[in-house]
């Protein structure tokens, strides 16, 4: 989604700004723009292209305060003319991430106060409203905050006036932003990654807080106007962890990275003997223990994460298990089970919709919550009461990879403390996953080494323009997951069904411009799926299988065999999502997209 950066130091901050865009613009977007004071003016800079090309409409621009913007169109057409920053009277400047619900009502108002309008957006009625305050004599301080309790939304704002060339304000409410800490200097940012080539030192800003930062000092006010101390935290992620290295794209190094990252997340348990509850959090076995039921709230690929262990949790815990998306969830009306145990998936851990439904579920009365998220000073951690961190490093591509399967890990784990809890995990066989797990790293890696034949296969896929997924059981998830990657990023229109559904319904799509993509584990449901494979060849068909070992399906014309290393048992689904996400890379390569930053995706869905 949109991103903020903003800087006020001794030097020119104009190379800061187009660095952290520059570092923001994995997040999507369809504008940048910065704002600086220079000469005693506000100058601002607009491009509708991608940040290189901001970068070279800010020739000579220089200045020592500015804030800066890549934004993703919510309320009005990509355009310059609504590109943030936006100004009013040349006097203040703001950028804006998140939605103003009331726009419309204050944009009335303030249009029959004389204030013209020359964007579509609802970041404007923002601007207009604080200069409202200021011109009367309120500080920029107390302007921006007079014109807070006006607002209906979620925002994250940087705040600039003309005549106060060494203070930025910003605010947050359902929207992230952080604050950079340095010497003589100080910054804002949506994304810590943002500001890692000035500083790790940072301060995470709490819900309704409002920030008034200077050169050498800074003061943090609540959502109830006390000031308050917050901590500075120094940033583990490092420079070279965002880097694109010797790749040709972010997606395909974080393909990469999977055995690492799944190594990394099971850090905490692969040398223990045993698995304890306190991993999710001190207070984990006592919430365990109330609960009867569990209720996984997520959207995109972390809904198909959560898909994979309700298989997970019936069976091996032996426990009701309802997977909902995020974004339907607060819309109907649900019935509440205060026993049941919500979990919620986010790479991010700012994902608005995910966000939203966590806080109606404990609205509810759900008192047993659970995050499972990558970024540990994320928005849904510290709401839920329990969390797990998963271990998967900066992910920079929009297409979700190592996040989704260090997702699985995580919710492995779970199943196996809830099953061990319930009474349902004999030594032997918490031994047996525990060894399975250990391996897990070295089977993805497998996997991982049949890149080139996979990149071969793809080619295939150069003409075709709809795809089909099929997948049994728990590996029905993973087929959906294979084909939203194709989609998002190839524009090839995929849609993934439970094999045995074939023939209820898609079997009329199958012809031979419809590639037929299948996950074959070689489990108890493999004679079932290779009966729905020949209802494909049946119909002139062509089949691309990722089998298991001893599966013996044979290749034959028509039908594409890509052998898989080795069969899993339940870790399956973590090694058959590997493959998928290499064919939708190498097919992505075919038709000349661009892979890491796809149309009208964004990585982090921070509106609703």
């Amino acid at each position: 989604m949109c991103g903020i950066v903003g800087a006020v130091a001794q030097r020119n901050v104009v190379p800061i700004l187009l660095e952290g865009l520059q570092r923001l613009e994995y997040r999507g977007y369809d504008s940048a723009g910065l704002v600086v004071i220079q000469d005693g003016q506000l100058q601002r800079e607009r491009s509708t292209g991608r940040v290189a090309d901001l970068r070279l409409k800010t020739t000579g621009t220089h200045g020592t305060l500015g804030i800066a913007h890549t934004r993703w169109a919510t309320h009005g057409v990509p355009s310059e003319r609504n590109a943030h920053p936006h100004l009013s009277n040349n006097l203040i400047g703001v950028v804006h991430n998140g939605i103003i619900e009331n726009y419309e009502s204050l944009r009335t108002r303030l249009s029959a106060a004389g204030y013209v309008f020359t964007s579509d957006t609802d970041t404007e009625v923002i601007v207009h409203l604080i200069h409202s305050h200021y011109k009367n004599g309120a500080s920029l301080l107390d302007a921006t905050r007079t014109s807070l309790t006006e607002l209906i939304g979620a925002y994250a704002l940087g705040v600039i006036a003309v005549d106060n060339p060494d203070q930025l304000i910003c605010a947050r409410r359902g929207s992230p932003l952080l604050m950079g800490v340095g010497v003589g200097e100080h910054f804002i940012a949506s994304d810590v990654s943002a500001l890692l080539p000035v500083t790790n030192r940072v301060i995470y800003l709490e819900e309704g807080d409002v920030a008034e930062i200077e050169r050498q000092s800074y003061r943090i006010f609540n959502a109830s106007g006390a000031e308050v101390t917050r901590p500075v935290q120094v940033s583990k992620i490092s420079n070279e962890s965002v880097s694109l290295g010797t790749y040709r794209h972010y997606m395909q190094k974080e393909i990469h990275e999977q055995p690492q990252a799944i190594a990394d997340t099971l850090e905490s348990v692969c040398n223990s003997t045993s698995i304890i509850p306190g991993i999710f959090g001190a207070e984990a076995a006592a919430s365990f223990d109330a609960v009867n039921s569990i209720l996984i709230l997520a959207c995109g690929t972390s809904y198909h994460a959560g898909l994979v262990a309700r298989y997970w949790l019936e069976e091996i815990a032996g426990i009701p298990c309802t997977v909902e998306i995020a974004s339907e969830y607060r819309y109907r009306t649900s019935v509440p089970n205060p026993k049941a145990l919500v979990v919620v998936l986010s790479q991010s851990g700012e994902t608005a919709d995910t966000q939203a439904a966590l806080n109606h579920a404990m609205a509810l009365g759900h008192v047993h919550t659970l995050a499972i998220c990558n970024v540990a000073e994320s928005a849904l951690v510290r709401l839920a009461k329990l969390r797990f961190l998963t271990r998967a490093g900066p992910e920079i591509g929009v297409a979700s990879t190592k996040a989704f399967t260090t997702q699985l890990v995580a919710l492995f784990l779970l199943t196996l403390v809830l099953a061990k809890q319930r009474g349902r995990l004999t030594e032997a066989q918490e031994r047996q996953h525990l060894n399975d797990l250990r391996h897990l790293p070295a089977a993805t890696q497998k996997v991982l080494d049949l890149e080139p034949k996979i990149a071969k296969l793809a080619e295939q896929f150069a003409t075709k323009q709809h795809a089909l997924f099929l997948g049994r059981g728990m590996h029905y998830p993973i087929a959906l997951e294979g084909a939203l990657k194709l989609k998002e990023i190839s524009y090839i229109h995929a849609e993934a069904y439970p094999a045995g559904e074939l023939k209820h319904g898609p079997l009329a799509l199958v012809d031979k411009d419809m590639p037929v993509i299948s996950v074959a584990p070689n489990d108890v449901l493999l004679e079932k799926l290779k009966s729905n494979l020949h209802e494909v060849r049946a119909r002139g068909g062509e089949l691309f299988v990722f089998a298991d070992a001893n599966t013996h399906i044979r290749s034959e014309d028509g039908v594409h065999i890509m052998q898989m290393p080795e069969h899993a048992g339940y870790l399956s689904p973590i090694l058959h999502t590997l493959p998928l996400q290499l064919l939708a890379y190498y097919v992505a390569l075919q038709k000349g997209t661009d892979v890491d930053k796809p149309r009208n995706l964004a990585k982090s869905v921070t509106v609703e």
